[in-house]
């Protein structure tokens, strides 16, 4: 190949390689933008927990952030017991009925816009059973 072939092929390839990282930038941004916006929309989830022999429930009640959830526990909970709650981009909902009795049993549930993202059951003593759900804005 001669000089000006091999010139060519350079300029070329150079040409290709600053459109295909501008491509990619471009995605990246994108791809930027979007989590961004997941990270700060806010949606809703109810919890429920029913059955017998409850001590407490825990549940992510918002305003921590996905690695460090605020955690909010409810002591002797009437049950059944039902809670809506505000949480924001990827954090996870998640709700923990617990229970130190003979015979007790449980049931937790966790829905967004009438959907079920998650549901679980158990009964036994020491019987701790949790529902966790992934976001539903991470989902999207």
């Amino acid at each position: 190949m001669n000089r000006t072939s091999r010139s060519a092929v350079a300029v070329l390839a150079a040409a290709g390689l600053a459109l295909g990282l501008g491509a990619c930038s471009q995605a990246a941004d994108e791809a930027t933008e979007r989590v961004d916006s997941a990270i700060n929309e806010t949606y809703q989830v109810t919890y429920e927990v029913t059955g017998a022999g409850i001590d407490s429930i825990s549940y992510n009640g918002g305003g921590g952030d996905a690695m460090n959830p605020k955690l909010e526990t409810v002591e002797k909970p009437t049950l059944p017991w039902r809670k809506t709650v505000t949480l924001r981009g990827i954090e996870a909902p998640l709700v923990t009925p617990v229970s130190i009795q003979d015979g007790a049993r449980a049931s937790c549930k966790i829905t967004h816009k009438g959907k079920v993202l998650k549901e679980a059951s158990g009964k036994g003593a020491a019987a701790t059973l949790s529902c966790v759900a992934v976001s539903p804005i991470a989902t999207e």
